[in-house]
């Protein structure tokens, strides 16, 4: 066995390994810390793919920007671990289910495409090649579609993730933005017309007021 392929099985398992304990580990910060073992080792198996641009973006992107905000998140988060984990025996077998169809279609799929693929039959690549180049070209030609379907669910799956983690909690105050947007002056200020009284006039009885300095004196 060549070095090589030695280096891919042993990522292999760790990414397997990994893999399972994010979803099995008992603590969402393990969780998340297996999640970027899982990613490390992922971009080694990138690396012996001879696919550094995508290695080193696996690493920069998700292991140095989306998980560090993952465990922000998991860390600042009052999640109730126990009322999470309700029904999940119940729903254990479901699960597994679904889980050995989606395996059996990805290995089927592999192995049809990838199966009886060798080494002898890649191309040999000019020295000054770019896959980074090459991979741009293909994805924003050919697989421009599954690109923007990709980025579509994505943002579907932020807006979702942003809405179930909203909740409305007592004693806080908030602004509310429609009820700002649709006011009108009629709801804030009232003008209120009110009768004019007469002056009264001065007392006949009062002392003559004293004279101005402008007034000679006798």
């Amino acid at each position: 066995m060549d070095p090589t392929a030695l280096f891919f099985y042993l990522f292999s398992a760790v990414t397997v390994f990994s893999a399972l304990r994010v979803v099995t580990a008992r603590n969402p910060v393990h969780s998340a810390l297996y999640l970027v073992l899982t990613f490390f080792s992922a971009a080694a198996i990138w690396l012996l793919l001879k696919a550094e641009f995508l290695a080193i973006t696996l690493v920069l992107v998700y292991i140095g920007a989306v998980m560090v905000l993952f465990l922000f998140v998991v860390m600042m988060l009052d999640v109730n671990v126990d009322a999470m984990r309700q029904g999940f025996w119940k729903n254990l077998p479901v699960a597994a289910f679904v889980g050995a169809v989606v395996v059996l279609e990805l290995a089927t799929v592999l192995w049809h495409q990838f199966g009886t693929i060798k080494d002898s039959y890649a191309p040999r690549l000019p020295a000054d090649y770019s896959n980074t180049k090459a991979l741009g070209r293909l994805i924003y030609t050919e697989y421009v579609y599954a690109f923007e379907i990709a980025a579509v669910i994505l943002l579907v799956a932020i807006v979702a993730a942003i809405a179930l983690t909203l909740r409305k909690r007592t004693g806080v105050k908030a602004q509310n933005v429609s009820e700002q947007v649709r006011v009108r002056s009629t709801d804030r200020v009232r003008l209120v017309k009110m009768p004019g009284r007469p002056a009264t006039a001065p007392d006949a009885g009062a002392s003559p007021a004293a004279p101005t300095a402008t007034e000679p004196q006798k």
